[in-house]
């Protein structure tokens, strides 16, 4: 099947299943700009964890997931406000649902996190946010690998299964990250969100895929600007279009998929993305 058709199906699919968020007439505001202020607050997945299958297989603690893309920004963000404290309640194996139910399955399994919490990463977000009036920003979040995981897995890799429950997952993501940036705003009014986006790690599948994750990366946009958050894309970066070797390159060099059969970003895919949530973040007019 062609890319084009496909992505036509996953339009005419989703338009079926829209998200009540995504539906609803919203003003169109810009993002909130705001400073780096007394905290960074990370929230999310593995991605924001940074983590490296071979640092757990190795048994390493969570200060040695320390070249993050939270770590790379941080970073950036320290140019500007060299007392900002990292608050990191990255949680490996967490999806959109269970970050609003709770529990971090990491904790459950006796791993630790970078920064510990009970009950729903949301609640324990939104608990920090309001101990923390106006002192909190910016605040990033990445939620999106492990959905997608819990689609592949349900079909076993058959592709029509997939293309045919592709929309309801991207709606039900989006609506979830939709809910919980509407909870981080009313928490957080003035803070500055940065939502990032997915990138398609599915190397002999790239036709196909492609447009699902491009099309997720819309739908994840549009709940970001619902909730006067940015969004910082690394599809085009991670996924260049019109040569398949170098999207193939690009995905070997950027994850560690193609030497550890590890989809998660090397060092320098963690680079890339933290420079792309500085990029997304407007502070460069501060440096």
């Amino acid at each position: 099947m062609q890319t084009n058709v496909i992505r036509i199906l996953i339009v005419l699919a989703l338009a079926s299943v829209t998200a009540p968020e995504l539906a609803a007439q919203a003003p169109n505001w810009p993002p909130i700009f705001d400073p780096p202020k007394t905290y960074y607050l990370a929230l999310g997945d593995s991605i924001t964890y940074g983590y490296q299958g071979w640092k757990h297989r190795a048994g390493l603690p969570p200060s040695a997931y320390n070249t993050g893309y939270v770590d790379v920004f941080g970073d950036r963000l320290r140019q500007i406000q060299p007392r900002i404290g990292i608050v990191n309640y990255g949680c490996p194996g967490e999806s959109s649902s269970s970050f609003i139910t709770g529990p971090c399955l990491w904790t459950t399994f006796g791993q630790q996190l970078h920064d510990t919490f009970s009950g729903s990463q949301l609640d324990a977000a939104v608990e920090f946010l309001e101990a923390h009036p106006d002192e909190v920003s910016p605040i990033t979040l990445t939620l999106w690998g492990n959905d997608v995981a819990e689609l592949d897995g349900s079909c076993n890799g058959d592709l029509t299964c997939v293309q045919r429950r592709a929309p309801a997952t991207i709606a039900r993501l989006t609506s979830n990250v939709s809910r919980i940036l509407h909870r981080l705003r009313l928490a957080a009014p003035n803070a500055e969100i940065i939502v990032t986006g997915a990138w398609d790690s599915f190397l002999d599948a790239f036709e196909f895929a492609d447009p699902l994750f491009q099309t997720l990366n819309a739908w994840l946009a549009d709940a970001a600007t619902l909730n006067r958050a940015r969004f910082a894309d690394p599809f085009p970066v991670f996924n260049p279009q019109g040569n398949a070797n170098a999207e193939v390159q690009a995905i070997c060099t950027l994850t560690l998929l193609c030497i550890q059969n590890d989809s998660h970003p090397s060092d320098a895919g963690y680079r890339v993305l933290g420079d792309l949530v500085f990029e997304a973040s407007g502070y460069k007019r501060l440096e």
